[in-house]
């Protein structure tokens, strides 16, 4: 094994970032091999284990809230990032400093010699070492792509959750639901609970099947718990006798959309599962953790002064800007943005910024969402897979192509759509979360500090 020179973050950073050339690959050879060169750390933790097409880092990072409030230290291994890959890893409110992080990958990279393992691979088991470090109640392992053959499906954990099952990264998990749904399944392992919002025809016969098989206890919402919405927009949880003895009422969710109830519901099955293994939390610390999500990027709403470039209320004064900015990039999560627009958001024109990945189902995705768009500006985030604006203008219905204006600089766009917005308008960037996450790095700088 030859001998590496310990990195600094920023050539830690380089080096990891060279491996996006290592094509992404689904297996779990690489990942058993390289962990047991380091003695197998993940087998020591807690861990819950989460899948789904969408609402995986909502449901995540809703678990890690929540514990959080009622004191426990719990790890958050997420992926993509939306600028900084240490906001991949997280211990309760903390991300991972950059001399930790350097610390650790010089460790992995000197393990490894001349082997090659993937991005994915490389973060994953940097997300094992430093939580295994740090001595944590629980690690809330969200999968990158799929689940049978994740790198992060090397775990045994306490409780799995699959939010849902709907099309997309066809090219690595099929390009129909079953096949789709038998790879998230495969995070399902023998007799550990399952919970999930997967549906007839979407899912749920493939997700049933493997739980079966395996002898996995399977806790369906609205079977084995639901939320009930009332008319002032609070909601009760109510769970069946087999899975918890406990409703909560008067919930509220901090986060726009309401699929974040269903997301909330599936968090709350969990903590329900996670009683037994001596996991306690209060009714109170419930309502006071739902209220204290943040999940930057997914329906993340907020307002600027122009002048300041300060967040301020909506209606605080004259001269700011609003946005919404939301990673939606499949057509699931694209219905579930249009849903938010037409019920929950209020304005007087619509600025939509719109950047996409390649291979993505442009199709059903941009059309949907530029039908509400008094303007439409397309542009590109960096990296080889983003689509070109020309390209993204061919899937914008002839009839509002006229309202379209095409930028290559992320930064270009947003100073055209605050150009043009008044202060009743709202200026929506989706698309895709690196966009979305370049564009949050132009408007309110890093989300990881330091």
């Amino acid at each position: 094994m030859s001998v590496i020179a310990k990195m600094n973050y920023q050539e830690a950073w380089e080096y990891l970032d060279s491996l996006q050339f290592h094509k992404i690959k689904l297996g779990l050879d690489a990942m058993r091999s390289f962990m047991a060169k380091v003695g197998n750390p993940e087998q020591h933790l807690k861990i819950v284990h989460v899948a789904g097409t969408n609402g995986k880092g909502s449901v995540s990072v809703t678990l890690l809230t929540l514990l959080a409030q009622a004191d426990y230290r719990v790890g958050l291994y997420t992926s993509p990032h939306l600028s900084s890959v240490r906001e991949r890893f997280r211990i309760n409110a903390s991300f991972i400093s950059e001399e930790k992080f350097a610390e650790i990958a010089s460790k992995i990279r000197t393990v490894l010699g001349d082997e090659k393992i993937t991005y994915f691979e490389f973060t994953t088991a940097l997300a094992f070492l430093w939580f295994a470090e740090e001595r944590l109640d629980l690690v809330v392992l969200e999968t990158g792509l799929g689940g049978r053959l994740d790198a992060t499906n090397i775990v045994t954990p306490l409780v799995t959750i699959i939010t849902n099952v709907s099309m997309d990264h066809e090219a690595y998990l099929g390009d129909t639901i079953t096949a789709v749904a038998t790879e998230k399944a495969g995070i399902v392992k023998g007799a550990v609970p399952l919970v999930t919002a997967a549906t007839e025809g979407a899912g749920l016969e493939q997700i049933q099947s493997k739980c079966s098989e395996l002898g996995a206890p399977l806790y369906l919402f609205g079977k084995d718990f639901r939320a009930i919405i009332e008319d002032d927009g609070s909601w009760n949880w109510q769970p069946a006798a087999t899975l918890s003895s406990l409703p909560y009422n008067d919930l509220r969710c901090s986060m726009k959309g309401a699929y974040q109830i269903e997301n909330a519901s599936l968090a709350l099955a969990a903590l329900a599962l996670l009683h037994s293994h001596n996991f306690t939390i209060s009714v109170e610390q419930i309502r006071q953790g739902l209220v204290a999500v943040r999940w930057p990027g997914r329906l993340e709403y907020f307002t600027l002064d122009r002048l300041s470039r300060k967040v301020v209320r909506p209606s605080s004064a004259r001269g700011n800007v609003s946005f919404l900015l939301d990673g939606a990039h499949n057509p699931a999560g694209v219905e579930s943005l249009v849903q938010t627009l037409e019920k929950e958001c209020s304005y007087k024109k619509l600025l939509l910024i719109w950047g996409a990945m390649v291979d993505k189902d442009l199709q059903k995705t941009l059309p949907s969402v530029a039908a509400f768009a008094h303007t439409i500006i397309l542009t590109k985030p960096a990296g080889e897979r983003s689509a070109e604006p020309e390209l993204l203008l061919e899937h914008v219905p002839e009839f509002l192509q006229s309202r379209c204006t095409l930028y290559s600089s992320v930064r270009e766009a947003i100073a055209e759509a605050e150009k043009l917005a008044r202060e009743d308008d709202l200026i929506l960037i989706a698309g895709s979360l690196y966009l979305v996450g370049a564009s949050r790095k132009i408007l309110l700088g890093e989300l990881v500090d330091g």
